[in-house]
Parts: C-alpha cells; structure tokens; sequence
C-alpha cells in the first residue's frame, strides 16, 4: 500500500511510483529515508546517479525523481510519466 501524504512514507517503497529497484538507487546516492528527499534537486540527483552508475539513465527516471520529491516536498501524488511535460518545459536535457 503506497502512502497518502509524505508523513505517511516510512520507506521509499511506500512512495507513489517507487519501486524496489528506485529504491536502490536513492540508497546508491546517499539518502537513507524517505524524509531525505524532501527539498531536494531531482535533477542533481539524477545527474549524481548517472555519474555514480557510470551510465546515462533513462529520461523517465529524472520524471520519477521529480515526483518523489514533489510528493515529499508535500504535493498530492501523481504517476511520473505526468513530469515529463514539465522536465520539457525546464529544458532538463537528460
């Protein structure tokens, strides 16, 4: 069951669209709990994964990041796919 709210994420498994290997990479980048997304650069983190993987990574996972810590940062969940818009908008060029 995925939390309602941020409060509500004990895991990172708990968030919307997190999955087990998602999970894995924000441990690969230092985060240890779901309350350490919150404020973060979604893209600084993806950027830190690609460089620590030592391979470019898919667009979507920058789309999946940026609505971990949108929804950690307080905002209501939304799938992932609905940042893509914005990382266009941004001009994030993964």
């Amino acid at each position: 069951m995925k939390a309602k709210t941020a409060q509500e994420a004990k895991r990172f498994t708990d968030i919307p669209n997190i999955g087990p290997r998602m999970a894995e990479d924000f441990r690969l980048l230092g985060l240890r709990v779901p309350a350490d997304l919150a404020g973060k650069d979604p893209l600084e983190l993806y950027e830190t994964l690609c460089r620590k993987t030592n391979t470019r990574q898919d667009p979507c996972v920058l789309d999946t990041f940026m609505a971990a810590v949108d929804f950690m940062d307080g905002a209501k969940a939304r799938p992932w796919w609905a940042y893509a818009s914005e990382r266009k908008k941004r001009r994030y060029k993964p």
